[in-house]
């Protein structure tokens, strides 16, 4: 991870002051390089011996920060990883701009891992990515997002990029169709544990603790699983509580936090994050042992156990 943020950092270089500037501010506060780090462990899984992973892993991160830089401005956040998004510190319109470079110089450090089926895969994945992110936006102020829909975007919005991230750590390990395969749906299924915990830390989550604001996304209209969940099986004020939270976009937090509570909404949406962990693990059972494989696999229970 070291050579990762060196290569983060020298790729970050342009002569546009306000580039460095915004990248070294967004990626410098630190974050967790979940994306990174898996596509790295894949291919040491796989017996990768050479240093593209380096430079794949690093265009990850570099898609990933862009997508960052965007939500914030279309959220209209203010809050990320305990400071001000780039978009409070910066404005909108150099965020915007500054992931759109991101963007462009993460393709650029593809072409010189010279895959086509890696840039099949990651130029694939920022579709579907941009998918999600509209699908999203269709359903905010929606109650009546169901648990199906909200799943599909969370598999194309957050889960996408572990996926490509780890099918890309075995292409470029020279893993068979096989591998390549339970290498994707690991990263699938990582992924959308990973949100789901992201969701119940929405509402039991300490703001120091999470990095952002307790609650945005009732804030923001957005139907998250927890939410959807007391639609499904709350009492009639619950439930009227909760639909009119999300069209409105305003509500009593606390009584909302109180429905989750009651309904046991946190354990059943933490029950499906442990489904998919499981199913992660399952996927990597074809990989040989080995440590990269065996941190894998700890990486599914630090992905549910996580407290930010």
């Amino acid at each position: 991870m070291e050579t990762v943020d060196t290569v983060i950092r020298s790729r970050l270089n342009s002569d546009v002051v306000l580039i460095r500037t915004i990248g070294e501010y967004i990626i410098g506060a630190g974050g967790k390089r979940m994306r990174p780090v898996l596509l790295l462990l894949i291919a040491q899984a796989l017996g990768y011996k050479g240093t593209h992973h380096h430079l794949m892993a690093a265009a990850v991160e570099f898609i990933h920060t862009a997508t960052l830089l965007h939500d914030d401005v279309v959220d209209e956040s203010d809050l990320r990883r305990g400071r001000g998004t780039a978009n409070a510190v910066f404005g909108n319109a150099a965020s915007v701009l500054v992931g759109d470079y991101l963007y462009s110089r993460a393709f650029e450090m593809m072409v010189d891992v010279d895959s086509m089926r890696i840039m099949q895969i990651m130029s694939g994945a920022t579709t579907v990515i941009a998918e999600g992110e509209v699908l999203q936006l269709l359903n905010i102020h929606d109650p009546d997002v169901s648990e199906a829909r909200y799943l599909q975007v969370v598999r194309f919005k957050t889960a996408k990029l572990f996926e490509a991230a780890a099918e890309a750590g075995a292409v470029l390990a020279g893993g068979s169709a096989a591998q390549q395969e339970a290498a994707a749906a690991y990263g699938r299924h990582i992924g959308t544990a990973f949100q789901l915990v992201d969701d119940v830390l929405d509402y039991n989550g300490e703001v120091g603790a999470l990095g952002k604001n307790v609650g945005d996304d009732l804030r923001e209209g957005k139907p998250t699983l927890p939410l959807i969940r007391v639609l499904e099986v709350g009492n009639p004020e619950q439930k009227q509580l909760v639909r009119e939270a999300i069209e409105k976009g305003e509500a009593d937090f606390d009584a909302v936090a109180r429905a989750i509570q009651e309904t046991g909404a946190l354990e059943h949406v933490s029950q499906c994050a442990v489904a998919e962990a499981a199913l992660a693990r399952q996927a990597i059972e074809v990989l040989p042992d080995s440590p990269a494989r065996r941190a894998l696999i700890d990486f599914c229970a630090f992905a549910i156990e996580r407290d930010r």
